[in-house]
């Protein structure tokens, strides 16, 4: 039996359901709080744009939170739909690096231990 991948979620849907929809919120209300223009909101809550190291600032401050949720959701999402989409090309273009021993020994180690 075949496992089928979830499709990779982006932070704009998380933003709308799980924030503006449950608090009430429009994203032209929340647009003007945190003062970036409407459009922002909008086309991140599309699924059209990323979530910016400034936005995950505002959106912290405003949501009483850390900037690295909104970063991190936006991390995750970009990873998975890289990784779809390179996944063939990357088995064929890169190999794993065989490794004889690891960790290797460092030379403060091997001091530390004398």
């Amino acid at each position: 039996m075949t496992e089928k991948k979830l499709a990779p979620v982006h932070p704009g849907e998380i933003l709308l359901e799980e924030f503006l929809k449950p608090m009430g919120l429009s994203q032209n209300r929340l647009a003007l709080s945190i003062s970036v223009p409407a459009r922002r909101i909008n086309e991140i809550v599309l699924g059209k744009r990323r979530v910016t190291a400034d936005t995950a600032l505002r959106l912290a401050r405003f949501f009483d939170m850390s900037p690295q949720f909104w970063l991190g959701l936006q991390m995750d999402y970009d990873l998975d739909v890289t990784a779809d989409a390179m996944a063939v090309r990357l088995k064929q273009e890169v190999k794993p690096y065989a490794f004889a021993s690891w960790p290797p020994r460092s030379n403060v180690s091997q001091r530390l231990e004398h």
